[in-house]
């Protein structure tokens, strides 16, 4: 049980900034950590339909309410996944040999690119943030599950572009077959989540592995495999895909209704 604490502590310690007690930062505690940062999302997931129902009972405008929607998991994890995020876009805008690109990864200044992507992001999650209703919410919230499972898998299986890097230690050192089983029990639990809600939800892990098969065949051909600032751009393109996909639904069931 100490192990798995530890690595609980790991988990949230490094991808979110809820506090968290000290971890030993050794090879035990990293061991399940993956098997841990779903959680993260689920924190996350939790928080956005508490805040939704709060914002709906005080009679909230619908921007507003989208807004306190795209802040939570921003504030949640510090942005470190937004900040992979903007990190990638600077490095793929740049058309450059892949080892510029990796250089370019590494680069604290943010480049014209990332700014622009940055907004397009928001933008993005923003509008469709608004469209999400009651009869989506419990899919809305799931998908920041979602992504982490994908996220830890790529982690463990994906070839690595940075070998002393974050992504790499944590999957060095990760139990991988039994990390990768729990990981396949989650989105088995979540395809029943969401089938128990409506059927049409099941696309939302659709939609989210397909951004996975993407996002492995992109890190492979523009950097040579996966890195830290890769899986925070993952995360970042798969919850806001997800968010689009769940506003067309939210929309495409009014309708039906």
């Amino acid at each position: 049980m100490k192990i798995l604490w530890n690595n609980f502590k790991v988990a949230f310690a490094m991808y979110s900034k809820i506090p968290m007690p000290a971890a030993d930062w050794d090879k035990e505690s990293m061991q399940y950590a993956m098997c841990f940062f779903p959680w993260v999302g689920l924190a996350v997931g939790i928080l956005e339909f508490l805040f939704w129902k709060i914002l709906e009972f005080l009679g909230a405008g619908s921007l507003f309410r989208a807004a306190v929607l795209v802040l939570i998991p921003v504030l949640v994890t510090g942005g470190i996944h937004l900040d992979g995020y903007l990190d990638t876009m600077d490095a793929l805008s740049s058309w450059r040999e892949k080892e510029r690109r990796l250089e370019i990864l590494k680069d604290s200044h943010a480049g014209a690119f990332a700014v622009i992507m940055g907004c397009v992001w928001f933008v993005a999650a923003l509008g469709a943030a608004g469209e999400i209703r009651e009869n989506v919410l419990p899919a809305f919230c799931s998908i920041f599950w979602i992504s982490r499972c994908f996220s830890a898998l790529s982690v463990l299986w994906f070839p690595n572009a940075n070998p002393k890097g974050t992504a790499a230690a944590f999957g060095k050192q990760a139990q991988k077959r039994a990390v990768t089983a729990v990981l396949v029990v989650y989105l088995a639990l979540a395809c029943l989540f969401l089938g128990w809600f409506h059927p049409v939800f099941l696309a939302t892990v659709l939609v989210e592995a397909l951004v996975w098969m993407y996002y492995r065949r992109m890190s492979e051909k523009y950097f040579g495999g996966i890195t830290g600032d890769l899986a925070g751009w993952f995360v970042s393109v798969c919850e806001v895909t997800g968010m689009v996909w769940l506003a067309l639904c939210s929309l495409g069931m009014e309708r039906l209704i």
